[in-house]
């Protein structure tokens, strides 16, 4: 028999980002339904995600949003009676000298903010890991980044929506919506939704849900590898470490060494697999500022894949969609996304709640900012 639901907000996608909404929104009193096209939660860029939190960032909006949920994952626990997994591993950023004063304007940002960042010299960062100093002007580490469970989060925001009144549709794709006597038509293969509201929170598909709706949303897939040596036979706990120069990242995962970089070269798409030859443009990078990882193997069974949900400007797009009566849009994090799902979540109840999200200000993460003559960029992407 065909399903025929109505609820108040219809949050299509049921990775991180969804599952925060889906909590907040219910929170709130709101009658949620959530549709997920996969078999399970969690089962996107949630699931490959190389899980890093992170403060470090230049544009302000950005620092909020991540620093607020860090905050939040360090009081998991309390808050909700599970674990987030958090550990403050820390990151890294190695910079060069045409990207350190812009860099340091962003620390002093951070600062202001209240978020713990440091910067150390060349020389002292070589205590947490060992690397090349050549073209590195000064170091900067944040005391609050490092690593969550972002799969264990996810699961506990959507116990905490069900338990509030919300539905979650697995294997239930939109195929299709039309904005119908004010009410969103929603049409699945399992049945028919309809709500005031749709969240599109659809990450790497976010782009295509909303063509499916007859809108455009400007977010697309990227493939981004994660590569994995086998287990060392030396105990280390490396921050998660970027390299501003070439793009390329390592932190430990216990024994092991996790690393990667973004190809700047492959095009948008639903590309499958792991790319062996980029393996190789990554690891010749890699071995020049870390020359000891020539010490350790790579296990081909133990790297995996996923994708990146980008815009153009690395930065997520949030809130309602000018255009569209009732449609609102938390997609297109760009790999930010686990690091600031907790106050994304409240922001996007309090859009569909309010009128305007309140708590902070996201008029620079807005769609309509692709068509303003002059955009605020964001310089910490990896």
């Amino acid at each position: 028999m065909a399903l025929s639901v109505k609820v108040d907000a219809l949050v299509i996608g049921a990775g991180i980002i969804g599952a925060s909404c889906a909590f907040r929104l219910s929170e709130r009193g709101v009658k949620v339904a959530v549709l997920e096209a996969q078999r399970s939660p969690a089962m996107g860029s949630t699931a490959q995600s190389a899980a890093g939190v992170r403060i470090q960032f230049t544009e302000e909006t950005n620092i909020r949003l991540s620093w607020e949920s860090i905050q939040e994952y360090q009081h998991f626990h309390d808050l909700y009676g599970e674990d987030a997994e958090y550990q403050p591993i820390g990151y890294l950023f190695l910079v060069p000298p045409e990207r350190w004063a812009v860099h340091l304007d962003g620390v002093r940002l951070q600062e202001r903010i209240g978020a713990p960042v440091r910067v150390l010299s060349v020389e002292d960062a070589q205590s947490l890991v060992q690397f090349d100093p050549s073209g590195i002007a000064g170091t900067t580490h944040g005391l609050a980044d490092g690593i969550v469970d972002p799969h264990r989060i996810t699961f506990t925001y959507l116990r905490l929506a069900k338990e509030r009144g919300a539905s979650i549709h697995l294997e239930t794709p939109l195929t299709k919506a039309d904005r119908v006597d004010n009410v969103w038509q929603v049409e699945t293969p399992k049945g028919v939704f309809e709500a005031d509201y749709l969240v599109n929170t659809a990450g790497a598909w976010a782009g295509e849900v909303a063509r499916r709706a007859g809108l455009e949303v400007p977010v697309y897939p990227l493939r981004r590898m994660i590569y994995a040596t086998a287990p060392t036979v030396w105990q280390h706990s490396y921050p998660l470490t970027i390299d501003l120069t070439s793009g390329f990242y390592l932190r430990s995962e216990r024994e092991r060494i996790l690393f990667g970089r973004s190809n700047p070269d492959e095009p948008p798409g639903f590309t499958e697999g792991i790319d062996w030859e980029w393996f190789e443009s990554t690891i010749s990078v890699g071995l020049e500022r870390f020359p000891w990882l020539a010490e350790t193997r790579l296990d081909h069974h133990a790297c995996w894949w996923g994708y990146y949900e980008v815009t153009p400007d690395h930065n997520p797009i949030l809130g309602r969609m000018p255009a569209s009566e009732n449609w609102v849009n938390a997609a297109g994090f760009s790999g930010h996304g686990v690091q600031q799902a907790p106050t994304v979540g409240r922001l996007i109840a309090e859009e569909v709640t309010l009128g305007k999200a309140q708590s902070l200000n996201i008029d620079a993460l807005r769609i309509n900012r692709f068509s303003a003559p002059q955009q605020h960029q964001e310089h910490n992407i990896v």
